[in-house]
């Protein structure tokens, strides 16, 4: 839930340089419950505009780049324009966007699956857009690949008592065979995070209208990882929601990448259920079981 909030009197006066007839009495925190991101929701002389605080330069940089990226690979209207930035802060003022954030929003079945079906279609020209990678970036990816391979392999080690025997199987395949497949999947701008709570959506034009945000995750990787997430929360229990997404996307996986898929995902729910009994949170415990369980029926 929003509520009212000044901005910190530096970002202020910065923003204020930036945004014309900037209503200093109409600024509502629009962040995120958790994260380190701050967010602020202002009115000004030509609408709304956000404006976005990072706790590091390179979350900043991601975000300029992702904006940059979306002004290239998607239409008006599908991401947030980048009306001023500042690396000093670091800060960014953006431009709203049509629509409200898809998690949680009560959607009728096939109107749903309409959202996932143009989330696959606007996810298929975010990666077809190209954007070069260095010898020295390629590298940094398959390291990335590698290290969750080895977490995978350091978890095992820990909790493997607490998995099943299959699971055992499906962790200790991820952490053997993450690097090796990673070496023949398709390369992309990853978004990062693309997950329904970065989805807008309003109904209102026919067939309704999708956005995307949040770009400071955004940076060259695997193509596939940005199916992770769907992979493990949403299409487990609903298989029709991953054939209308797939069928935006409008490219089948390959079986290397569908089982690349299953083992980057199976890294994440081990992930989740380490942190859960690190912690002794039940919520990360109860997910992190749940998508092992899912994964190992997936490779049968």
């Amino acid at each position: 839930m929003t509520h009212a909030a000044s901005l910190p009197l530096d970002l202020h006066q910065w923003v204020a340089r930036h945004v014309t007839g900037m209503d200093t009495a109409a600024v509502t925190d629009a962040s995120w419950p958790r994260g380190d991101s701050r967010v602020w929701r202002v009115r000004a002389d030509h609408g709304e505009v956000f404006v976005k605080l990072y706790p590091s330069t390179e979350k900043y940089e991601r975000e300029v780049k992702g904006c940059e990226h979306a002004t290239r690979a998607l239409a008006a209207g599908e991401a947030p324009r980048l009306l001023a930035r500042t690396p000093q802060l670091p800060a960014v003022v953006l431009s709203a966007l049509p629509g409200r954030v898809v998690r949680g929003l009560p959607l009728e079945q096939a109107e749903e699956q309409n959202v996932h079906r143009l989330a696959g279609s606007l996810l298929r020209r975010w990666h077809d857009t190209p954007e070069p990678i260095s010898d020295l970036e390629h590298q940094r990816i398959m390291a990335a690949v590698t290290a969750q391979a080895d977490e995978a392999a350091m978890i095992l080690d820990r909790i493997g008592d607490q998995l099943s025997p299959a699971e055992q199987d499906l962790v200790r395949s991820a952490a053997h065979n993450l690097p090796r497949l990673a070496q023949s999947l398709p390369l992309a701008y990853r978004h990062g995070d693309y997950s329904p709570r970065n989805w807008l959506w309003d109904p209102e034009p026919t067939p309704g209208h999708h956005g995307l945000i949040d770009f400071e995750e955004s940076a060259p990787g695997l193509a596939v990882e940005d199916l992770v997430w769907l992979c493990g929360a949403a299409w487990p229990t609903r298989p029709d929601l991953r054939d209308a997404f797939l069928t935006g996307y409008d490219r089948p996986l390959s079986s290397t990448e569908q089982h690349a898929l299953v083992l980057l995902t199976a890294r994440l729910g081990v992930s989740y259920l380490n942190t859960g009994l690190t912690k002794t949170d039940t919520v990360l415990m109860d997910r992190g079981r749940t998508v092992l369980e899912h994964m190992v029926r997936a490779l049968h």
